[in-house]
């Protein structure tokens, strides 16, 4: 959520950087300093009603204590007349801060001037790629016809258990995927990362907290007797964890990782790219996170970034590194890079990590704070990044390393796999 101060500052400049994201309400800002004007003079004049009831209390006090009772009880009524005012005061301040609130929640982090213009994924930037595209057998195929002969993954059965897009994986799939979580949090544990293994459900205030509700698209799963959500990524919790505290700015950058299985209801998902293991509903994925200095922010996120391709290339994937334009980036982020494998039997290229910085977005909505050398408060910034989500590397690795008798595996996941190919 943005600060109120930051659209008050350049009104004209927050709805040009709107536009970037291609938002559609910018009207709404002028809503938000509106109802923020009228906040203020409600709490000027709650704050003097109060202040007239405080001081005439006291001088109840003191006439009654020099016997003069008849003017007491002419205060004591002014007291009673001061405070019927107070309550309708009280009501219109709290629905205008409903109202404010309801706004704020309706606008979109700004984009920062890195950012590309444009609507869609064509208008996405390449920054740089690495890796070599591998040249398959004349046989080779597809995973989601690939794994028929291995008994790897079994979508069928999963679809009998839960329904679409729940793949149940088994024998050396279950081991695959075993072995990439353990491979993604050695190296970020290795790199300063904290590991958590957070509850795979948050309740309401910790997806607001993040961005995930208001559920504008419909993603999320909700257990609606509890009222909790399951979790869309092991963001929501981890981010969370810091939530409403204050922070020493010695403490900064708190880098977090955190395994979990991930619930997307990816509404309206369908067609031919969201074939296998493309796209599904349940999913694993390993998280970094950091919450640091808003002046040192920018340069986190590309250490995050190195870090995620650093990853890749232990995997001896090709990949390239996408920065987001204004139309393709989330709700709540400043700046994203995309990472993507390229799938060769699909021959297409596949995302595989989302890295974001969202500045205060979110620790605004969360108040994660912390003390600077003036001893000033001020909110941190919050980044996070996938590192890595399993379905689509799994499909890349099985299909980029696929020859006619079995699957090679890279190097770096032979001690954790225990083998050095998969087998039929």
């Amino acid at each position: 959520m943005l600060q109120i101060q930051v659209l008050r500052q350049n009104v004209e400049e927050v709805k040009a950087r709107l536009a970037v994201k291609n938002f559609k309400i910018p009207e709404l800002v002028d809503e938000v300093i509106a109802l923020d004007d009228q906040r203020k003079k409600l709490q000027l004049n709650y704050d003097n009603t109060q202040a007239s009831v405080n001081s005439a209390s006291k001088e109840i006090g003191m006439l009654m204590g020099k016997g003069e009772k008849e003017a007491a009880e002419a205060k004591k009524k002014e007291v009673a007349e001061l405070k019927t005012k107070l309550q309708p005061i009280t009501d219109q301040l709290n629905a205008t801060e409903i109202k404010l609130q309801e706004i704020l929640v309706q606008i979109p982090n700004l984009p920062s001037p890195l950012v590309p213009k444009g609507t869609s994924a064509e208008d996405n930037e390449v920054v740089r790629s690495g890796g070599e595209k591998p040249q398959l057998h004349a046989g080779a195929v597809p995973h989601w016809d690939l794994i028929k002969g291995y008994d790897i993954v079994d979508f069928e059965t999963g679809a009998k258990l839960t329904g679409s897009g729940f793949p149940l994986y088994k024998g050396a799939g279950a081991k695959l995927q075993r072995a990439l979580v353990q491979y993604f949090l050695d190296y970020n544990i290795a790199a300063g990362y904290t590991e958590y293994l957070p509850p795979f459900m948050v309740n309401e205030a910790s997806a607001y907290g993040t961005g995930q509700l208001p559920d504008k698209e419909g993603q999320m799963y909700h257990i609606q007797l509890d009222n909790f959500y399951l979790i869309p990524t092991s963001e929501v919790p981890v981010t969370n964890i810091y939530r409403e505290e204050i922070l020493k700015a010695d403490q900064l950058p708190i880098k977090m990782t955190a395994y979990s299985p991930c619930f997307r209801r990816e509404a309206g998902s369908f067609g031919k790219d969201v074939r296998g293991l493309n796209r599904v509903h349940q999913f694993e994925k390993v998280e970094i996170v950091q919450l640091t200095h808003p002046d040192k922010s920018y340069e986190a996120l590309e250490e995050m970034v190195s870090h995620v391709e650093g990853l890749l290339k232990s995997l001896e994937l090709p990949y390239r590194i996408i920065r987001l334009c204004g139309g393709d980036m989330s709700f709540t982020s400043a700046l994203t890079y995309d990472f993507e494998v390229f799938s060769a039997a699909q021959e297409r290229w596949l995302e595989v990590s989302s890295t974001s910085n969202f500045e205060s977005y979110q620790t605004n909505r969360m108040k994660i704070r912390f003390k600077d050398d003036a001893g000033k408060t001020r909110l941190l910034h919050s980044l996070n990044g996938s590192s890595l989500a399993l379905p689509r590397i799994v499909a890349c690795l099985l299909e980029n390393n696929q020859t006619e008798k079995n699957i090679l595996l890279p190097k770096v996941l032979h001690s954790y796999f225990g083998k050095e190919s998969i087998n039929k």
